[in-house]
């Protein structure tokens, strides 16, 4: 499915599964990591590829203390991805990660494949990004920068908030974790 958007190898994960993937190719790396987190080893052992690093703290709305993700955040995934796409056959394996492979690095993903295919619904978008990451769980806050600046007026935004649906009602705790992290706009849906 996610052929059917970029003619690549994708991957997402999160900072522990990095090692995974040193000899598999990955020609391009999409990096989101906490403002104070230190840079990954393992990168040393993926040989030459081209990296993107971002750093802001997976929140949805400013908090004290906090580094938020910004539009300039997402201008720089989106023209990332452009770039990917300007010159397809440089790219053998793009990786996007973040912390836990969750959140920060399947919103990036979802836009980048929003972006490649604006003839597509976001929800086709949203279905790739859960078949390559199951537990996907989209950062709300980038996804409405996305969605704006793709154009694709709330289509995105939709796609994603039908995902958190479905994914609380399977992972209830998800609901409550979400709730005692400042994300409540992302389950206010699912709270009875």
């Amino acid at each position: 499915m996610a052929r059917d958007f970029l003619p690549f190898r994708l991957t997402v994960c999160g900072i522990e599964e990095l090692t995974g993937f040193c000899g598999t190719g990955v020609s391009h790396v999409l990096s989101i990591l906490d403002p104070d987190h230190p840079e990954p080893t393992a990168f040393g052992a993926y040989g030459e590829h081209e990296r993107l690093e971002l750093r802001f703290h997976d929140i949805i709305d400013p908090t004290p203390g906090q580094v938020t993700p910004e539009k300039e955040d997402v201008e720089r995934i989106l023209a990332f991805g452009r770039d990917l796409m300007a010159e397809p056959e440089a790219c053998a394996h793009l990786l996007v990660h973040c912390h836990a492979g969750i959140s920060r690095s399947t919103a990036a993903l979802t836009m980048i494949l929003a972006q490649a295919r604006p003839d597509r619904p976001a929800a086709d978008a949203m279905e790739a990004v859960v078949a390559i990451r199951h537990k996907a769980w989209p950062n709300l806050r980038m996804i409405e920068f996305a969605d704006q600046m793709l154009g694709r007026g709330g289509d995105l935004v939709q796609a994603v908030r039908a995902r958190h649906h479905a994914y609380g009602r399977q992972r209830p705790e998800l609901v409550q974790f979400m709730v005692d992290n400042g994300r409540i706009r992302e389950v206010e849906e699912l709270i009875d």
